[in-house]
């Protein structure tokens, strides 16, 4: 029998589905998401920074009392309050975006408000919004980001020579004529050492790697499972997996956020330590 032509297919792509074009520039249904909690912290920030008093109230209360746990959880990380400090705003800023990108890919309406666009001589849903963090570009971005920031800190802490030898160790080789008639056995751990440090340079891309997927895989299958099961019965039977999401939102966000936070704290260590 002939297909029918008036069958409109719906189905979760691993891919984020475009919505508008500017020029060659496409926009993505993952990206207006985006967009939206970028927009979203900046009114609550805007907001929050006008109602500010010296002696908190309501719900700056309940914020310092959060901001003081995040410290303490942090400070488990960096050993000391001081490096926290550093590092603590740029950390947060991971928590705060991927959190709100987990959860709100879960609001009704993500996903389900959308349009019908022909692609193939066949009529496809496709949803204005998709949660960000869904979209493998959404979190290797964070990735790449996390990761360089890591390299950019280490840097300045240690000092570019003691940071670049961590990776290229010139300075064992260096060391190998100096040493080797006092000690020789530095012709076989100083190249061991060199090794190693190629080593961490795989390593750097597995960091990448694993960020990436792990938050989009962990989102995305979420977001499958809850579609699944409003597909079976559409009343009652997802709420449950949607409580389960918020959870995982939660705590994959906190995952990424402590592990940025754990390659910030060993970039920053000498290699010696």
């Amino acid at each position: 029998m002939p297909a029918d032509t008036n069958q409109i297919i719906s189905e979760h792509t691993l891919y984020a589905e475009p919505i508008f074009h500017f020029g060659d520039f496409q926009i993505t249904n993952s990206l207006l998401n985006t967009w939206l909690v970028v927009l979203l912290v900046v009114i609550f920030g805007l907001y929050f920074k006008s109602k500010i008093k010296l002696i908190p109230r309501g719900i700056q209360n309940f914020m310092e009392a959060g901001i003081e746990m995040l410290f303490d959880v942090f400070d488990s990380v960096t050993g000391s309050r001081k490096k926290t400090l550093k590092v603590f705003p740029f950390v947060l800023s991971f928590f705060v975006f991927i959190l709100l990108n987990n959860w709100l890919g879960l609001l009704p309406g993500v996903g389900s408000v959308g349009q019908v666009v022909s692609e193939h001589g066949k009529k496809v849903f496709v949803p204005f919004f998709r949660g960000g963090t869904a979209d493998l570009n959404t979190t290797l971005a964070l990735a790449l980001i996390g990761v360089i920031a890591s390299h950019i800190f280490g840097i300045i802490s240690v000092g570019a020579w003691k940071y670049f030898n961590k990776f290229i160790n010139l300075k064992a080789l260096l060391e190998i004529p100096k040493k080797v008639l006092k000690d020789p056995s530095v012709l076989i751990v100083n190249p061991i050492k060199v090794f190693v440090g190629l080593l961490e340079i795989i390593s750097e891309l597995a960091k990448v790697a694993s960020l990436s997927f792990r938050l989009f895989g962990n989102i995305f299958a979420g977001e499958v499972l809850v579609a699944s099961m409003a597909a079976i019965l559409a009343f009652g039977l997802p709420v449950p997996f949607m409580f389960l999401e918020v959870m995982v939102g939660a705590i994959q966000a906190l995952i990424f956020t402590m592990l940025i936070l754990t390659y910030l704290t060993m970039m920053a260590t000498e290699e010696e330590h």
